[in-house]
């Protein structure tokens, strides 16, 4: 899918996202990466450009456009630093949105204009140690309807979130609720080590009769769960499509560049097809994104074309950032280049808000339905 598809508005917010975060994500990237720094206060510069709530309407604080402009800015950030784009991702798909959708208008005017203006960040708590892909397995329980004890896993954003979407099991039914950090009985247990995405915060929480702000009715928490990670997925996606770019743009930058056997490494034709099959792989799984985006704005069911999304996406991601370092060679294989941070970045991507394996069976169930029982 190309530029010109866009509207004035959508290129706009793209070009202001990409020479943000050229400017003031780039340069820092690898620093953040080898430190694990969460830089916090870069929300709030987002959040002064109206970039942590893109799509939240403007009479919420937000900038009131589109769905696809948030998913241009996702893809920006991604190519910069993909533990940037995942803490913005999750903290309006997840967090944020979620509120609006689900929300009284108290809850909605008290939540989420800090949220949109980057004052806040927010976070999704849906996995517990016992339950990943299999949600309804969740352990944590309602106590009395007004509080919630239990304890949830690799919660992105959960050393800074201000407010969290948290789910827990009422009358052997799913339940969402709105808990505020610094409530009794809440806490953050472990800030975790991961591969990749070492500038955004991945930590486990813990519950012991924490207050707990209903979201929704009662028993409706996987309808809230299931229909924020339809949109969540499309984000995702995004960053995958982000962090493939950032590794083909630094694939054919060294191609160019790198002498060999008297001449540039352009000249082989092995390198000029590694490039090829990269960009076409790009420009597919992009077009896979912008599509499930269009769909989710217009307000027309979206569940499979976000899978299917992020299914292409995010192995188009794994496959062309391992490309990139052998393009690189042995320099790939450095921290002198960020090519290894690529590749370490997109495996999360086949992984988080949802398995590979969990798209291809909600393909899989739109194929064949019934007779998959």
């Amino acid at each position: 899918m190309s530029l010109h598809e866009l509207t004035d508005d959508q290129r706009e917010i793209r070009e202001l996202a990409k020479r943000f975060a050229d400017e003031q994500i780039a340069p820092h990237a690898a620093r953040w990466d080898r430190e694990h720094h969460f830089p916090r206060e870069l929300f709030a510069e987002l959040g002064e450009l109206g970039l942590m709530g893109v799509c939240v309407p403007e009479e919420h604080g937000g900038a009131g456009a589109d769905f696809l402009s948030y998913i241009l800015v996702l893809e920006e950030l991604s190519r910069a630093d993909a533990g940037v784009g995942v803490t913005v991702a999750v903290h309006t798909s997840a967090g944020t949105l979620p509120i609006i959708a689900h929300g009284s208008e108290e809850q909605i005017a008290q939540h989420v204009p800090p949220l949109a203006s980057g004052q806040e960040l927010s976070a999704f708590a849906l996995t517990e140690s016992g339950s990943g892909s299999d949600a309804s397995a969740m352990r944590t329980r309602v106590n009395g309807g007004t509080t919630i004890t239990g304890a949830k896993q690799w919660i992105t954003n959960g050393s800074f979130a201000s407010t969290f979407l948290v789910f827990a099991k009422e009358g052997g039914r799913a339940s969402s609720f709105l808990v505020r950090a610094g409530a009794h009985g809440f806490a953050v247990t472990r800030e975790e080590e991961k591969l990749g995405l070492n500038s955004s915060s991945t930590a486990d929480l813990v519950f012991e009769d924490t207050p707990a702000e209903r979201l929704g009715e009662p028993g409706n928490g996987m309808h809230v769960a299931l229909r924020t990670l339809d949109g969540g997925r499309i984000g995702i996606a995004a960053q995958a499509v982000g962090i493939a770019q950032a590794a083909f743009e630094v694939a054919t930058d060294y191609a160019k560049e790198r002498n060999a056997f008297g001449g540039p490494i352009a000249r082989f034709q092995a390198i000029q097809h590694k490039l090829a099959e990269m960009q076409t792989d790009i420009e597919a799984a992009r077009a896979l994104v912008w599509r499930a985006a269009r769909l989710k704005e217009a307000g027309l069911p979206h569940t499979v074309e976000g899978a299917q999304a992020k299914l292409f996406a995010s192995g188009v991601a794994r496959r062309h950032t391992g490309e990139a370092i052998q393009i690189l060679g042995g320099y790939g294989y450095t921290k002198e280049f960020p090519a290894e941070r690529y590749y370490r970045d997109a495996k999360v991507t086949e992984i988080y808000e949802g398995t590979s394996e969990i798209q291809k069976l909600v393909i899989a169930r739109a194929i064949l339905g019934e007779a998959m029982r």
